[in-house]
């Protein structure tokens, strides 16, 4: 996860001040709400909320998904009108949902599926490749740092996971839903993904710049969050990568294969710097908002049954809470990259990065894996007075808290809440992960590179 300049300098308000501030932010927001719902009832009113973030908290001129937004107003760029990429492959997901939901009608997805189309085919592309950020106001690269002005492969291929479910939904419909798929359809044939070889590498790259080149050097290889981008860059009709660069850069000449154990849980590939007990939990969700693991299975993994045990390590690791964090429990849990105390974090189940601060997604975006344990956290949250008024707010929960340390802000992420949406639908009802493996040419990459799957026809 690359951690942006912005949020190292950031230096967070601390302790009850912060809590007592930001109880008084989601005081309108849980007003009236009933002491309890039922599990089916509260599942959908995080979802519903959630959603609302990418629908009335959109970037207003382009539509698409904001970086992040601030209840509080506190933006430590002073620019809240930060498009993410990333995000917003997420966000058109969320925006399915909430059409196969009734929170919009389809009629208004559609409106807004051609506002986002209209700025995206203006926005800066490099080689086909988005920026990891985007002006909203003028679609125009916003650098994610000095040489990271150019195309981000990663985050290009997290829109375009969420892009061709939307061409999916809308390519039998009406003559304009017909024309949204189609524009979908251009935008992604023009991603030279095999250009991000760097040459003739067997491996890609995440990033290239006008400016700047190839110098942030930064070859891809697994396992964390962006095994996507090998499989869209194998499925591109129009400029693939061979399976090489699969085999030999992401699985490092078979390297990826790794096992380790926590309790009674086995992992079975080698996470990005070697964490002895699995990565943050984003890396079992932003590939797989779309890519449905059940199932998926390549000649290192049975990736159903590694994610599902990378998340019970998760649980099982703050139900055992080895460094004695307040708050944590089985009805408390989530580690992953997210806001944090003092700065942004990688958190994850291990003695150095374990920081004693819960981020919400970790649990709710674990739904399809831990269907019990993730609602056992929905409801504590939500049912303990106290802390509801704390961490609950217009958009769901805000993106972290601890109760260790008396801490909260009252901000959102959309990297954070987009896959809470996508993966409470997939738990419902599979929407997204059915709608991704119907694309021909994502089941032809994936027989490309050797995968197994109930979709690969």
């Amino acid at each position: 996860m690359k951690i942006s300049p912005v949020f190292v300098a950031l230096v967070l308000a601390p302790l009850t001040a912060c809590a007592q501030k930001t109880s008084r932010q989601t005081a309108s927001y849980v007003a009236g709400l009933p002491a309890n719902l039922s599990d089916s009832a509260l599942l959908d009113s995080i979802e519903q909320r959630s959603f609302q973030f990418f629908w009335d908290g959109a970037e207003p001129a382009s539509g698409l998904a904001p970086e992040r937004i601030h209840m509080d107003g506190d933006y430590p760029d002073k620019d809240p009108r930060i498009v993410a990429t990333g995000g917003s492959g997420f966000g058109v997901m969320a925006l399915l949902a909430g059409i196969e939901r009734g929170y919009i009608t389809r009629q208004a997805g559609v409106k807004r599926f051609e506002q986002i189309l209209n700025f995206l085919e203006k926005a800066d592309r490099f080689h086909g490749a988005f920026p990891h950020w985007i002006n909203g106001e003028d679609g125009h690269v916003k650098p994610f740092g000095q040489k990271d002005n150019g195309g981000d492969l990663v985050e290009t291929s997290f829109l375009f996971q969420g892009l061709l479910c939307v061409r999916q939904y809308f390519k039998d419909g009406t003559e304009a839903e017909q024309k949204i798929a189609a524009r979908i359809d251009k935008l992604w044939k023009e991603v030279e993904f095999d250009w991000y070889r760097n040459g003739d590498k067997n491996v890609l790259f995440w990033h290239w710049s006008p400016n700047y080149a190839w110098q942030m050097n930064f070859p891809v290889r697994g396992f964390n969050e962006c095994m996507i981008m090998y499989v869209l860059a194998a499925s591109s009709p129009t400029h693939t990568i061979p399976a090489a660069v699969y085999h030999e850069g992401w699985a490092e000449h078979g390297a990826i294969n790794k096992t380790t154990f926590y309790k009674n849980d086995t992992l079975h590939l080698r996470y990005q710097g070697n964490p002895p007990h699995g990565g943050p939990l984003f890396w079992a969700h932003y590939s797989f908002v779309g890519l449905n693991p059940n199932g998926l299975k390549d000649r290192y993994a049975d990736y159903g049954k590694e994610l599902n045990s990378l998340a019970r390590i998760n649980y099982q690791w703050c139900v055992d809470n080895p460094k004695h964090f307040k708050g944590y429990s089985d009805s408390s849990w989530g580690l992953t990259a997210s806001y944090s105390v003092n700065f942004y974090a990688a958190h994850a189940p291990n003695m150095e990065n374990d920081l004693g601060v819960i981020s919400p997604t970790a649990a709710i975006s674990s739904f399809p894996y831990t269907p019990k344990e993730s609602m056992a956290a929905l409801k504590h949250w939500y049912t303990n007075d106290s802390l509801r008024k704390v961490i609950l707010g217009k958009y769901g929960y805000y993106d972290a808290f601890s109760e260790d340390k008396k801490w909260c802000k009252p901000w959102y992420l959309s990297i954070d809440k987009g896959p809470e949406v996508v993966m409470i639908e997939n738990y419902r009802s599979g929407l997204l992960w059915k709608l991704f493996m119907s694309c021909p040419e994502v089941q032809a990459g994936l027989k490309k590179l050797g995968f197994e799957s109930p979709y690969i026809q």
